[in-house]
C-alpha cells in the first residue's frame, strides 16, 4: 500500500497532529500570487442556507472554519471529523475561539457512524486520496447526505506543484521516492469518474494560482513535510545550498506551479 493511503502511516506519523499540514500550509499562505486566499475561496463555493447540518471529513487543523468565522452561518451545526486523534485534540483547542458550538469526531470515511440522511453538507478538503476504499467512503458519503444534499470535495491536478519533484531529482538524481500529483489516486482529472459513481450531478470548479517562493527555509520545510520523500535528515543543510542556489539562479525565487480545484456533487 501506499504511503499516501496507508492508514498507519498517516495516522501514527504524517498526520499524528499538524505540524506537517502547517509546514505545507505555511508556504501557500506565505508565497501565493493570489491573495485572496485558497480557504476565502473554497467557502465560497458552498451553498449557504441559513440552517444546515455539515459533516466535514478529514477537516485537519481547521484552517478552513478559522478563515470564515465571520461568514459561518449561525443556524449551521457543524461535526468536524478526523481519523487522527492528534489532530482532532489541536484542531478543538485551536477552534475554542469560535463562540459556538461544534461537534468533533473521530471517524473513519469509510464507516460513517451516522443514520442515513443526517446532513445537508459533507466536505472532504484534500483528504479522498488518503482513502483505501473510496468507493466505500463516496457510497457512505451518499448515503448520510440528505435529498438534495451537497458533497464538496477539494483536490489537486496532476500539475500540481510538479517543480517539487523535479528540484528533488536534479537534487539526488537516484532520488525516484517523492510523491508526484500524477501518482494521487483522487486528484482533478479523475475525481469526477470516482464520484459519478454515487451522484448524478457533478460540477468541476478550478482555482486560479501559483507560487513564487523567496524563502528556501519555508520551501524546505515543506519538502520534509511530504511524504515518500526518500531523503534522509543529514541531508537537509546540502539541500537548503541547492535552493539557494537554484533561487539565485532564477532572479531570488523560485516559480512552482498550482492547480486545484473542487468538485461539487448532488
Amino acid at each position: 500500500m501506499s504511503e499516501i493511503n496507508d492508514q498507519d502511516y498517516l495516522r501514527e506519523k504524517q498526520y499524528r497532529d499538524a505540524s506537517n499540514l502547517n509546514a505545507r500550509i505555511r508556504l501557500h499562505v506565505e508565497f501565493s500570487t493570489n491573495k485572496y486566499g485558497w480557504f476565502r475561496w473554497v467557502f465560497d463555493q458552498y451553498e449557504l442556507p441559513t440552517r444546515a447540518s455539515v459533516l466535514e471529513l478529514g477537516c485537519g487543523p481547521g484552517d478552513l472554519w478559522l478563515e470564515n468565522i465571520s461568514r459561518i452561518p449561525k443556524g449551521w451545526q457543524i461535526t468536524l471529523s478526523d481519523f487522527s486523534t492528534g489532530m482532532l485534540a489541536q484542531v478543538r483547542e485551536k477552534l475554542s475561539i469560535l463562540a459556538r458550538p461544534i461537534n468533533f469526531e473521530l471517524i473513519d470515511a469509510q464507516s460513517i457512524p451516522y443514520e442515513d440522511n443526517q446532513f445537508d453538507i459533507v466536505i472532504a478538503n484534500h483528504f479522498l486520496y488518503h482513502v483505501p476504499d473510496r468507493s466505500k467512503a463516496l457510497s457512505e458519503i451518499r448515503r448520510v447526505l440528505k435529498p438534495g444534499g451537497q458533497f464538496y470535495a477539494t483536490t489537486i491536478g496532476v500539475n500540481h506543484m510538479k517543480e517539487l519533484p523535479e528540484l528533488v531529482a536534479r537534487f539526488d538524481p537516484e532520488n525516484g521516492a517523492f510523491l508526484k500529483s500524477d501518482e494521487i489516486p483522487f486528484n482533478m482529472e479523475n475525481g469526477e469518474a470516482q464520484i459519478r459513481i454515487y451522484f448524478s450531478e457533478v460540477e468541476e470548479r478550478r482555482y486560479q494560482d501559483d507560487l513564487r517562493v523567496r524563502d528556501v527555509e519555508v520551501l524546505t520545510d515543506y519538502i520534509y513535510s511530504g511524504m515518500r520523500l526518500g531523503l534522509d535528515a543529514n541531508q537537509r543543510d546540502d539541500l537548503t545550498a541547492f535552493l539557494h542556489r537554484e533561487m539565485a539562479a532564477n532572479g531570488g525565487l523560485i516559480k512552482i506551479q498550482k492547480d486545484s480545484g473542487m468538485f461539487i456533487a448532488q
